[in-house]
């Protein structure tokens, strides 16, 4: 009898929360709620309420009294299975906090509820007789039954929202309740089909292939700039969307993405939907809710969309694979291009990694039989590739307090007299790198950061583009006070400008980097002037160096070929050759308009230099990677930097120290340091870095993990890990 009045055990659930814990909690589930794991849910966390995801069910061990109930699950669907063990292995891999991970998936928390209704119009059946020209207009956008806002059909129809407002209270129009449609619902996979050369439908057909078996295929889609690779993965695309799969596109830059979604346009019949940081939150809001519900079919996206929570994923394609902006260095480090392969591999479904200059981590997989390789070898119709010429600087000297050299200067002015464009390429924003006092010697430093202030002559001051602080451009020295001593060292972009303003001053110049375009609209409309014509010379960054076509651009020349060459980075070479083979790859994509590219050096013998003139690619990289293996580093081997900071810089090289004497050596795993990062300072925290070396069967993740864990870190001490660096600095 007593049985009969036994307590029911409680329905247990472990909920995840997106904060930084690395395990999941026990919370009971209420009769009226149906919990299944996956699920969106709000709980109760300390004095405050929650969104998480159900994790599992939960162990049963802990007292009843304890454990809190779930307040409430969220009407979406789930979050997919290989969604969730995607965030696991990113946690593991990247040695973060699960609860971390979590949250660059739930980072719209705005888009767990429904959304908020508008009111719209659409057409009632008692039109009038006699309307206006203007209702006429407005009636022939409403005849297709589609409801909309009174100021999106005012804009379709070219009126104003009077008219809108005058037919709908003549009951000509009437209001319905709306919801703001998720982007990119209904691309059309058959809607604008381009005709593609044979190597081009060669590839197109294997990543088809892929695709209609939902087969896990990582493919390197590896060709010549202005080979089509675009089209190519396209047809895959269109493939997927045919399947009714969703669609990741990851572009290393927003600045690719104003002449991409045009092409995508073109191509499918509608905008893809678009994930950036410029994406403004009501966008993001809809994006990551019809993300999740499986609307928006297609995603074209920066590294973090590679977290939203597909419902249906079946196909991710990673343009510029090469790129080092996929590297996120900040919060959660991860590389998105690595990422995005094991996010594939979890979901069952084809990837495709497109590059003209690929990583060679990305070579070393295709020769370790990983990736399959898919070649473009040649330029889409019928365009050819520049002639590369080299200036040796050393005999083809730039006059006194210049950087151009002759040479260059005549090759602009050929291109101008032949109604064509130029690029003149340096990556360095700014006016001069440093600024010194001719009289004292003084050098102007950020006061949070071991960097020299840049000098911008376009606001007249002095920045450090590691913090943003900025000082107004002094008018005498601040050391011995010498007016008119401070004095320029080196050019940017704004000195370049000058410069070959007095050479064509009646040229229409365009400055572009960062600092002149400081948002996507601007950014769209400086490449859209460029496209157009409407200028003659672009002096710009690497803002300009990938996947722009500009139709009329027939001379690059490359200020300075040996920035980046130098220094102790092991990728140097490598991220140099890329970029200036990328640069190059602008000039002359147009059928007719035959490119050159010049490039100043110093160094016209190193061996990035030399690839690039003689188009050997395929040899730098055996240099590279043979080298890459006789010093036993990656992708031969493991890299784990570990970043030790602090405000207090006598406390951070204390714990340092205490850190160095249980650090990890043995036959496989060496550790280096601690040694002051090359840039020691940054934002005020002064830094220490440790390099773990490790064989590549190690599984170096548990043995940094065990390391770090043996030590107790002060509050005011922050530790990095960096599984797989990419910057040293």
């Amino acid at each position: 009898m007593s049985d009969l009045f036994q307590e029911k055990p409680l329905n247990r659930q472990k909920i995840l929360v997106p904060f930084p814990i690395d395990k999941a909690y026990d919370y009971a589930v209420p009769e009226d709620l149906n919990v299944e794991e996956g699920d969106y849910v709000c709980v109760p966390l300390g004095n405050r309420s929650s969104y998480g995801v159900v994790w599992g069910v939960g162990d049963g061990d802990l007292d009843s009294s304890k454990i809190k109930s779930v307040q409430n699950v969220y009407a979406l669907p789930s979050m997919p299975k290989a969604h969730r063990r995607f965030i696991e292995w990113v946690a593991q891999y990247s040695c973060s906090a699960l609860g971390s991970v979590l949250k660059m998936a739930l980072s719209v928390p705005a888009a767990f509820e429904p959304p908020k209704s508008m009111t719209g119009y659409v057409l009632e059946h008692n039109i009038p007789d006699k309307i206006s020209i203007k209702q006429k207009q407005v009636l022939d956008i409403a005849k297709d039954g589609v409801p909309r806002r009174a100021s999106d059909l005012a804009q379709e129809a070219g009126v104003t929202s009077g008219v809108i407002k005058t037919l709908a209270k003549n009951g000509v129009l009437k209001t319905v309740e709306i919801y703001e449609a998720p982007p990119c619902q209904n691309p059309d996979p058959d809607y604008g089909e381009i005709e593609l050369f044979e190597a081009q439908r060669e590839a197109g057909t294997q990543i088809v292939e892929a695709v209609k078996n939902a087969d896990f295929q990582p493919f390197l889609l590896d060709g010549v700039t202005g080979s089509g690779k675009t089209e190519v993965y396209f047809e895959a695309v269109a493939e997927a969307l045919r399947q009714d799969k969703q669609v990741l596109i990851l572009l290393p830059e927003i600045a690719l993405s104003n002449a991409f979604i045009e092409r995508f346009k073109a191509h499918f019949g509608c905008l893809p939907a678009l994930w950036h940081s410029g994406v403004s939150p009501a966008k993001r809001r809809v994006t990551w809710r019809g993300v999740a519900l499986g609307a928006c079919k297609v995603v074209v996206g920066a590294r973090s969309a590679l977290f939203l929570p597909f419902k249906d994923l079946g196909l991710i394609v990673v343009d510029e694979e090469h790129d080092g902006s996929y590297k996120q260095e900040e919060g959660v480090i991860y590389h998105a291009r690595d990422m995005a392969v094991v996010r594939a591999h979890l979901g069952g479904f084809p990837i495709v990694l497109v590059s003209a200059t690929p990583s060679l981590e990305t070579i070393h997989n295709v020769n370790e039989g990983r990736y399959q390789r898919l070649v473009l070898p040649s330029r889409f119709g019928g365009a050819v590739l520049p002639d590369i010429h080299v200036i040796d600087l050393k005999k083809d000297k730039p006059e006194r307090q210049a950087f151009l050299s002759p040479v260059l200067i005549e090759a602009v002015r050929t291109a101008l007299e032949n109604k064509t464009q130029a690029l003149l390429f340096l990556n360095r924003r700014g006016y001069a790198p440093l600024t010194v006092c001719r009289t004292c010697g003084h050098r102007f430093e950020c006061p949070r950061c071991t960097a020299w202030l840049v000098e911008h002559r376009r606001n007249c001051k002095l920045h450090c583009h590691h913090c943003g602080y900025m000082l107004p451009l002094p008018e005498k020295c601040p050391e011995c006070e010498d007016v008119d001593s401070l004095a320029p060292c080196g050019p940017g972009v704004e000195r370049i400008h000058e410069e070959i303003a007095l050479h064509f001053p009646e040229a229409r110049l365009m400055v572009l980097s960062s600092d002149t375009a400081q948002d996507h609209e601007a950014l769209c409309k400086a490449l859209d002037d460029i496209v157009h014509h409407e200028c003659d010379i672009i002096i710009g960054t690497q803002i300009l160096a990938k996947g722009h076509h500009f139709p009329h651009l027939s001379c690059v020349g490359v200020v300075d070929a040996d920035l980046g060459l130098h220094g102790g980075d092991l990728r140097a070479a490598e991220r140099s050759y890329q970029l200036l083979h990328q640069v190059a790859g602008r000039a002359g994509r147009e059928k007719g308009n035959q490119g050159s590219v010049y490039l100043q050096s110093y160094h016209p013998e190193s061996r990035v230099i030399e690839a690039l003139s003689s188009g050997d690619r395929e040899y730098f990289l055996e240099i590279e990677a043979q080298e890459r293996q006789a010093a036993h580093m990656p992708p031969y081997s493991r890299l784990v930097a570990v970043i030790v900071k602090s405000l207090e810089e006598e406390k951070m090289q204390e714990f340092a120290q205490t850190l160095a004497k249980t650090a990890p050596h043995h036959e496989r795993v060496k550790t280096y340091g601690p040694a002051p990062a090359p840039i020691y300072r940054i934002r005020g925290f002064y830094r220490t870095r440790f390099l773990v070396h490790a064989d590549k069967e190690v599984n170096v993740q548990e043995v940094v993990k065990t390391w770090i864990k043996s030590i107790k870190c002060p509050s005011h001490i922050k530790i990095q890990i960096d599984i797989d660096p990419q910057s040293f600095l």
